[in-house]
């Protein structure tokens, strides 16, 4: 099967929060999500499946209403800052060498109080259990930029659980063969969003 690892569109920005995190789609974002739905409507969709939080869903919501499918929502498609009180772009982490991104990319995911080794066993599950039930398919997942690096990481047989950075929106294709094998086919395909980041 062909499966297609989406990350979301851009979310908006919380800090501190009373409850955890789970931001809606920025302005930006929906641009993109809508770019993405355009471009992938040439795809041979057979099914859009989507993380349980918010920008993931609201990312798939835009590819399944052009397609005229309904999102399969997935808890275990979930990032591990699930429980964050606050959402803050990687991007801008980066750009300040923030120590919570040093942290996240040595591989140190206590600040979320995730084990990173049980939080790649998940996805690995998860993932594979979404081309187990689709067989010949093609399939969007609609997920995020550390999932997306816990599963394509697995395939590639890299011991770091965050290895590189998804784009929003940006696309990572992988071939599921029956036999087991898993094979990498594209990472960060943006062309469909160039201008709206």
């Amino acid at each position: 099967m062909d499966l297609l690892l989406i990350r979301h569109a851009e979310p908006v920005r919380i800090e501190e929060a009373d409850q955890p995190a789970d931001p809606p789609l920025h302005e930006r974002g929906h641009t993109q999500a809508q770019a993405l739905a355009a471009w992938l409507a040439d795809e041979p969709l057979d099914a859009v499946w989507s993380s349980p939080m918010r920008r993931a869903r609201e990312t798939a919501a835009a590819v399944a209403t052009r397609l005229g499918m309904e999102v399969v929502v997935d808890e275990d498609l979930a990032e591990f800052d699930r429980e964050a009180t606050s959402y803050i772009p990687l991007e801008e982490l980066r750009a300040t060498r923030d120590q919570r991104w040093l942290a996240m990319v040595e591989g140190d995911l206590s600040e979320f109080e995730v084990d990173p080794e049980a939080f790649r066993n998940g996805v690995v599950a998860a993932i594979e259990r979404v081309i187990s039930v689709n067989p010949g398919r093609t399939v969007a997942v609609v997920c995020h930029g550390g999932v997306i690096n816990a599963y394509v990481a697995e395939v590639l047989g890299i011991d770091r659980v965050l290895f590189f950075e998804p784009r929003y929106a940006s696309i990572n294709r992988v071939a599921a063969s029956r036999a087991g094998v898993r094979s990498i086919v594209s990472l960060n395909e943006t062309a469909h969003i160039r201008g709206l980041l």
